[in-house]
């Protein structure tokens, strides 16, 4: 639920005229094994990385990881369900991943209007992960938000 349901709030998520900026929104979830397997079944992304404990232990990070884009996906839960919410169309998105996610990790996702396009009804958001103080991905999002009907 978007944090100022007070100010122009529409059954979950916001009209472009109703966007501020500095609104946040959060969403928080743990990733767990079933999560790991089904976005490996839906992406096709089979890395071993991901799946694999023993061959995981001799990568990098020295055991099994989530996919950085599951993470992501989190951010997309955000902007298509709270903030702007529902109707509105993502249009670009870049990510600087910084950290592994491992199983068990609470992803805390906050995405932050930064700026609004009124002529073309598109928002430029901050994108944020992190788990615990770290943050795990950076970056920002413009979405097309669905103006008020007139």
């Amino acid at each position: 639920m978007p944090d100022s349901p007070d100010v122009g709030h529409k059954r979950d998520g916001y009209y472009f005229e109703d966007l501020r900026v500095g609104m946040t929104s959060e969403y928080s979830r743990t990733v767990d094994e079933a999560d790991i397997a089904q976005f490996s079944q839906v992406s096709g992304d089979t890395n071993p990385v991901h799946l694999d404990e023993e061959y995981a232990k001799k990568s990098v990070f020295g055991g099994r990881v989530a996919h950085g884009m599951l993470s992501a996906s989190f951010i997309s839960k955000v902007l298509g369900t709270q903030l702007p919410g529902i109707g509105c169309i993502y249009m670009e998105q870049n990510l600087r991943f910084k950290a592994p996610v491992r199983l068990g990790d609470t992803v805390d996702t906050v995405v932050e209007v930064t700026e609004l396009e009124a002529e073309k009804h598109r928002a430029r958001l901050h994108t944020v992960c992190r788990v615990g103080d770290k943050v795990v991905i950076d970056g920002n999002a413009l979405v097309l938000v669905p103006p008020r009907k007139r």
